[in-house]
């Protein structure tokens, strides 16, 4: 089951996984450093869970921040070798500032997840869901932009559901006018909001391991 925009979908050339996550996971974690500092001071909240990349290109899309973050669940039986129901859920977040912000900018990434999600996704039974989540860093928040990503809601279901699922979620944020819009299950909206106190990160995180583990 799809639910998305109206409208085809063109061919997007994009990446192998392997060399994005290759800069995220090889050696000790590294945090850079951005000259943006509106950009900069998110990351801050975004490091305790994601691990992060500066300056990534993707199907022709730059963006100046990509974060990485991987929940696995499993159960035991007993002893930590006795081990079922493994599930692995992922998040793929990629944010990017921009001079304005139109619906076609927006759909044009929500057709960049769906090709994101044919080419990094290995549907089987273990994995049970990948969000891609893209944020744009905008002067301001136009009224049909703001109408778009609030009703948005794009989740697939692979083989019915017995290979996971993913979903595609939106955020649009003008730090100038402390105005934040995001799409139904983008819980790192609140990382953008650096005028609100930050949430405490466990319940975050426990939120969102909840959200995303749940059928």
């Amino acid at each position: 089951m799809t639910e998305t925009t109206d409208g085809t979908n063109e061919p997007v050339d994009v990446p192998d996984r392997d060399e994005v996550l290759d800069a995220t996971t090889d050696g000790e974690p590294v945090v850079p450093d951005w000259e943006d500092e509106y950009v900069d001071r998110v990351s801050d909240r975004l490091l305790v869970n994601y691990d992060l990349e500066k300056d990534v290109r993707i199907g022709g899309e730059w963006f100046e921040l990509y974060g990485r973050l991987v929940m696995e669940n499993h159960k035991q039986f007993f002893h930590p070798a006795l081990n079922y129901a493994n599930h692995d859920a992922e998040e793929h977040l990629f944010v990017t500032r921009v001079d304005a912000v139109g619906v076609p900018d927006l759909q044009t990434l929500a057709d960049l997840g769906h090709a994101l999600a044919d080419e990094w996704i290995t549907p089987s039974e273990r994995h049970f869901g990948t969000e891609f989540t893209f944020a744009l860093v905008a002067p301001s928040i136009p009224g049909d932009v703001h109408e778009f990503v609030d009703g948005f809601r794009d989740r697939t279901l692979l083989k019915f559901g017995y290979h996971g699922k993913y979903e595609v979620n939106l955020v649009v944020v003008a730090p100038a006018e402390q105005a934040v819009v995001a799409s139904q299950n983008a819980d790192v909206q609140r990382a953008f909001a650096l005028w609100q106190p930050p949430q405490q990160e466990r319940d975050g995180l426990l939120r969102r391991v909840a959200r995303r583990l749940r059928p």
